[in-house]
């Protein structure tokens, strides 16, 4: 069964690898630019969180153990503290299978035990999937269009 898990600072190696198995597209539409790898300390802030501010949940392939298959996290807003900042990335041979929700149900249910009300999130506006998982955690999405990226602003669901 899949079940997400708390970030830790040894996925570092798993998190880089998991990057290089996403396709081109899937990495636009996760860093909305290319991103051929990680930096060092890129990779130390992606796994080296404190879990209140900061929240990354992994999900672990179920027959490759130590190989990330899925991340989501948020990153409270420092002048809003009860807004975070959301991303999920799930790889791609995982795609449509539940795993984006299965996270952001996650990170919903943390985010309201830590005072987060709201995530925002910058997303490709061509990237139809991220909106349909939005719109599953939110109890209401309002969207800002900006050329070919949508601010979204989600309400969490009680």
């Amino acid at each position: 069964m899949l079940e997400p898990r708390p970030i830790q600072p040894s996925d570092k190696a798993a998190l880089a690898s998991g990057l290089d198995r996403l396709s081109e597209r899937s990495v636009y539409r996760r860093f909305l630019s290319p991103k051929p790898s990680f930096s060092a300390a890129e990779l130390r802030y992606l796994t080296e969180v404190d879990g209140h501010d900061h929240l990354a949940l992994v999900i672990d392939d179920p027959d490759q153990p130590g190989e990330v298959i899925a991340v989501g996290r948020w990153v409270r807003l420092a002048d809003e503290p009860t807004t975070a900042e959301i991303a999920i990335t799930v790889a791609d041979c995982w795609q449509r299978r539940g795993i984006g929700s299965l996270l952001a149900r996650a990170l919903g249910e943390e985010a309201r035990s830590h005072g987060i009300r709201r995530f925002t999130a910058t997303i490709s506006a061509e990237n139809a999937p991220a909106l349909r998982l939005l719109e599953k955690a939110a109890d209401r999405l309002e969207l800002r269009r900006a050329g070919a990226l949508d601010d979204a602003l989600v309400d969490l669901a009680a």
